[in-house]
């Protein structure tokens, strides 16, 4: 059997709310007085003692702009990825469409424009509704709405989220005081500072905020362009977003949308016609998701994340780690940065085909600098941010420093062994010492015993492994070797350095200076890549590249020799501007003189052969034949870590291939790469390629002139060095 309503619990539910509404309606009044017309106080002492009691509340309401999301541009004006604690992007009032000022006030507050921040018909109205017929009707106006919308921005950059306050959670003292700021807010606004303040704070959906984050999630449209349909749904959708979100509950949405509608045409905003159009439209959305932080970054992910690490690392955007996330993430910044987007495609296409088919998951990455200033203008490498099924995913950055010189976190790999890349800075010092770059070494010589006459005016002791201590788990180590037998012998210096002959370089290293070997590298920027420490010349293994680097360090060392022996510091950050178009501190070029121009050129000499005769002939395309291109070619001991670095006169890229993995301990041997087999990994074979078909695409984008001539003091007939074996 049904139940029936009992008539007695009828009659005492209308009387009590009746009874309410007199009750209600009597507090109303006094609000009225205290608030609209503060000169009712002489009416009476209830009155009167309401109206102190209301001037008492605080008035003064911080309208601080809200929290906005920040840009990461690349150097030619494309996005690179969107910041956010609320996706927002800020438009004044003649940058939305009519129809949704129109929109949101006939459905929000249809008296807008004649009340004074408070509408006490609107309260009566709101109060009898919900005593007689039990509904639960609000009255706050749109300036009400504003001030809790601003009150609770206010409490979120403060780090305060707990302290947000719902409308459905207000007591009685958020309301009052919601009320007496409004009425304020009125005196210092203007009725439509109040809708642009309002329609740009106001919240559609956790990925928008703001009519213009709105029209574009929903519609892919910008918020001038919304039609009367679009203009009402999303008007609609601010009294319960969750409930009237057309992509979930699109019956709730068009009920809604149709509702506004008709609020529109009987205020008198639209006409019989326009109404019956838009009701009659269906609903056509084109979601734009959101994209929020360096994960869903549209291009250069780990270019990305090195920029917003260097943002939260410099003290310059704020005080705290803290102050500079709420900076990133709700500053609204404009961030410019160096990347040229041209050669970022190009150079992440290489690297995914370097290593396409690859299960073992072996490393790929290039990283270009602009020799002369510093700029980074491409960093990639083959894997994923987040995780992806078949694909190789990493967060830390394959081409950059575990560290700054700070001790910050910079998410990088902390660098790899670079090889033989490492022995143009010895012979850096061997033209510094002015001596010829055809003076012939004894590269026959393999065995150096402890207690050897290296030179050290600085007073540094040699440490690291000697190649004749016969250490019992050594093995070959003892002995150094060369990639190939035929190379025991006799040589020139140069021709030691572009045949990449380890013989030869501590042959070089014999006649040296250590304390200028470290200069050297010191100047050119070389230092660890897991702690920034420098990298110890004094250790005999850093001669052929013991100590991890990170391939941004060796190709900013590199762009040195381009750059005629100038120094420039790596840059990525070239501007940030607030919302306001203030500019914020950002970096510039950092330059010094760190080696000899004459000698820069003698470098350059000898590294074009090693493309033309030497350790790279092997390489393909021909970078040099297009353009006047250096290089060297790396491969560590374990072929593990294999490089090729190589530089026109406006570019200095680092070509990196090899273990990425945890602990870095793999051999590169026996292992197969896109279908082949590699008894062992040289420089030449796949980190080659991937920088000479990257650099053929894109050198040409950038000035690549001919290389100065070194001096002619500097080349000569070949001579033997003091106390080294004449070539035969």
């Amino acid at each position: 059997m049904a139940l029936k309503n009992n008539p007695k619990t009828g009659v005492a539910a209308t009387l009590w709310r009746v009874l309410g509404f007199f009750v209600v309606s009597a507090v109303c009044g006094v609000l009225a007085a205290g608030l609209v017309v503060p000169g009712v106080a002489s009416a009476g002492m209830a009155v009167s003692g309401s109206v102190t009691f209301f001037d008492n509340l605080p008035g003064d309401l911080a309208v601080d702009p809200p929290s906005q999301s920040t840009r990461v541009l690349s150097s030619d004006g494309k996005t690179i990825a969107t910041f956010y604690a609320e996706n927002r992007v800020r438009v004044s009032l003649d940058q939305m469409s009519p129809y949704i000022k129109d929109a949101i006030v006939a459905v929000e507050d249809n008296r807008f424009y004649q009340h004074g921040g408070i509408d006490p018909q609107g309260i009566l109205r709101a109060v009898a509704s919900n005593l007689t017929k039990g509904t639960r009707e609000g009255a706050s106006t749109l300036t009400q709405q504003y001030v809790t919308n601003v009150l609770n921005e206010s409490r979120l950059a403060a780090g305060r989220s707990g302290d947000v306050v719902l409308s459905g959670q207000k007591n009685l003292g958020d309301k009052l005081r919601e009320m007496k700021l409004a009425v304020e807010l009125e005196k210092r606004f203007s009725k439509d500072q109040i809708l642009e303040g309002y329609l740009n704070i106001v919240f559609f959906n956790r990925d928008a905020y703001g009519i213009e984050a709105a029209a574009r999630h929903f519609f892919s449209v910008s918020a001038k362009d919304l039609t009367l349909p679009q203009a009402a749904l999303l008007a609609g959708l601010v009294n319960s977003p969750g409930y009237y979100d057309p992509s979930i509950y699109p019956d709730n949405s068009i009920k809604r949308r149709n509702q506004v509608l008709g609020d529109m045409l009987a205020q008198g905003k639209i006409k019989q016609a326009a109404f019956a159009a838009a009701v009659a439209t269906p609903i056509k959305l084109a979601i734009t998701p959101g994209k929020q932080g360096c994960a869903a970054a549209d291009i250069a992910v780990y270019f990305c994340d090195y920029i917003s690490h260097l943002i939260l690392n410099d003290a310059a955007y704020g005080g705290t780690v803290a102050d500079r996330e709420q900076l990133l993430y709700r500053g609204g910044l404009t961030i410019t940065t160096t990347l040229d987007s041209r050669l970022q495609a190009v150079a992440q296409e290489q690297v995914d085909a370097t290593a396409g088919a690859n299960p073992d998951k072996w490393g790929a990455s290039l990283v270009t600098v602009q020799p002369g200033t510093g700029k980074i203008l491409a960093m990639a490498q083959n894997t994923v941010f987040l995780p992806e099924p078949g694909k190789f995913d990493t967060q830390l950055n394959f081409n950059v420093d575990s560290m700054d010189a700070n001790g910050n976190d910079l998410n990088g790999a902390g660098g790899f062994q670079p090889g033989s890349t490492m022995k143009p800075f010895t012979f850096t010092e061997w033209l510094n010492e002015g001596k010829s770059m055809t003076t012939i070494v004894d590269a026959s010589r393999r065995t150096y015993p402890l207690g050897f006459p290296w030179k050290s005016s600085c007073g540094r002791v040699l440490g690291g492994y000697s190649t004749a201590q016969k250490i019992a788990g050594l093995g070959t180590a003892d002995d150094l070797r060369n990639n190939d037998a035929g190379y025991y012998r006799p040589m020139p210096v140069n021709y030691g350095l572009y045949n990449s002959i380890n013989t030869a370089t501590f042959a070089e290293a014999t006649q040296l200076d250590f304390c200028g070997i470290q200069k050297v590298v010191n100047a050119v920027g070389l230092h660890s890549g897991v702690d920034n420490s420098l990298v110890n010349m004094h250790q005999l293994g850093n001669l052929l590249g013991g100590t991890e680097v990170a391939p941004l360090v060796l190709a900013n060392a590199f762009a040195t020799f381009a750059n005629d022996g100038r120094y420039c510091a790596p840059i990525a950050v070239v501007g940030v501007t607030d919302p306001a178009g203030a500019r914020l501190p950002a970096q510039s070029s950092s330059c010094r003189d760190a080696v000899k121009p004459e000698v820069a050129r003698g470098i350059n000499s000898v590294l074009q052969d090693v493309l033309k005769r030497g350790s790279g002939i092997y390489i393909n395309p021909k970078v040099q034949d297009l353009f006047p291109t250096a290089a060297k070619t790396g491969t560590s001991n374990s072929n593990g870590s294999t490089w090729v670095v190589g530089y026109t006169t406006g570019l200095a890229t680092a070509s990196f291939f090899g273990d990425t993995l945890a602990g870095q301990s793999r051999a590169g041997q026996n292992v197969t790469i896109n279908g082949k087999f590699y008894t062992a990994i040289d420089g030449y074979m796949l980190a080659g390629p991937q920088w000479a078909n990257y650099m053929t695409r894109i050198a040409g984008l950038y000035p690549a002139a001919a290389f100065p001539a070194p001096p002619a003091s500097m080349t000569g007939t070949p001579t033997p060095a003091p106390g080294q074996v004449p070539a035969p």
